[in-house]
């Protein structure tokens, strides 16, 4: 585990490192003390900031869910009509992925784990689905994309871009190399493949 600055607030050091167990060995794979062994501090002060893991486990996905809402809103803010924006989505997710593996990790641990933690993921990123649904609906419209059923196609590119950017064992099998210039590559495919499915 990479150490976290002192520096910084304890309640912000103790949800990265939360963050990075959670999503590189699992939810019930870690425990308290091993976050605040790599905080640097007792099992006391993690339980004093949440009261139980639980409760961090929730932390981490406010931040997490509200940190890929900022990061996606900024992409597409200045993106152009129609397939740009999808662009937009996908690249901003794989810098997501590159700057913090973990964050990637973790939703393929939620989806796992099932209800009360997806869920509260699912209520975190709806309205993000529900303004993703209204721009599809309008570019199908205007004929820019193919006709298709939005929710649908929103959760095809979810599960394309969560799967390729979280699942490397996978990708190691069909002969994958995780590096920058690989990742760069797959970028490159997954985009191509989405549009070619989303362009008329």
């Amino acid at each position: 585990m990479s150490a976290t600055s002192p520096a910084r607030p304890t309640r912000d050091r103790i949800l990265d490192a939360a963050l990075d167990r959670f999503g590189s060995q699992g939810v019930p794979g870690t425990s308290l003390d091993e976050i605040a062994a790599d905080v640097g501090v007792r099992k006391q002060t993690v339980l004093y900031w949440f009261a139980s893991k639980d409760e961090l486990l929730g932390a981490v996905i406010e931040q997490v869910a509200g940190d890929l809402a900022v990061d996606i809103a900024a992409a597409i803010r200045n993106a152009g009509p129609g397939f740009a924006r999808v662009e937009a989505t996908v690249k901003a997710v794989f810098r997501s992925a590159v700057r913090r593996p973990a964050i990637l990790g973790l939703v393929r641990e939620l989806n796992r784990l099932g209800a009360p933690a997806a869920d509260q993921l699912t209520a975190r990123i709806t309205p993000l689905v529900d303004r993703a649904v209204v721009f599809l609906e309008a570019e199908m419209q205007a004929g820019r994309m193919r006709r298709a059923d939005p929710r649908l196609t929103i959760a095809l590119v979810y599960a394309s871009v969560v799967g390729v950017a979280s699942e490397p064992e996978a990708l190691r099998a069909v002969g994958w190399t995780p590096s920058a210039a690989g990742l760069r590559r797959l970028r490159q495919e997954l985009l191509a493949y989405l549009r070619a499915a989303l362009e008329p």
